[in-house]
């Protein structure tokens, strides 16, 4: 079965898009999907690439662009959203917990629909304590658990990783050492990992 890597960071406004429709299009396509969290914002500070700050112009074209594709996804984001999100941080740490214990993908779903359709900021109170208790995990546990050195470690070594490929926003697709970069590189990504 082809594997793609999906590379993504909590607080990406675009992952939003990809995150929701991911496991339809892993079903339909037969490609596995692994769901890799990092820190995107650490890669765009040291990038120097601070992609809508001070830009309104082309962030109004951001949101206007997820709310046009997210109906072709038939999605349905209640703009606007709480943006950009200050626990980005520990909503990606949380996710990097996920991933060790096979509960990444849910999480992740549950945050992202919370953020983008009840406008709770992720990384943050109610989202998620609600989050987690929506697939059946202790909030408190998680919490501690995702703050730990050990975790704080793991995103920053994902992260390091990430930048390693040549990775430099989110949603990235690595296939094979390729990277296709952004949610509408999906279908490039599933193309080249099918011809493999």
């Amino acid at each position: 079965m082809a594997v793609i890597d999906f590379w993504y960071s909590i607080g990406s406004t675009y992952s939003y898009l990809t995150v929701m429709r991911l496991p339809e299009v892993a079903k339909a396509s037969g490609v596995a999907f692994r769901w890799r969290p990092f820190n995107v914002r650490h890669v765009m500070v040291e990038q120097g690439n601070i992609p809508f700050k001070g830009k309104p112009v082309k962030s109004a074209y951001m949101w206007r662009d997820i709310e046009r594709r997210a109906e072709r996804y038939g999605l349905t984001p209640r703009f606007p959203v709480p943006y950009p999100l200050e626990g980005l941080v520990l909503a990606n740490q949380v996710a990097i917990l996920g991933v060790e214990d096979g509960w990444v993908q849910e999480y992740t779903r549950a945050t992202y629909r919370r953020w983008f359709e009840a406008g709770e900021a992720a990384g943050e109170e109610p989202n998620l304590s609600a989050s987690l208790t929506e697939i059946g995990r202790d909030p408190e546990q998680v919490l501690a658990d995702a703050q730990s050195e050990r975790i704080v470690r793991e995103l920053q070594a994902a992260t390091e990783e990430a930048m390693d490929l040549g990775i430099f926003g989110s949603p990235s697709f690595v296939v094979d050492g390729e990277v296709f970069w952004g949610d509408d590189r999906l279908d490039d990504a599933l193309e080249w990992a099918l011809k493999l």
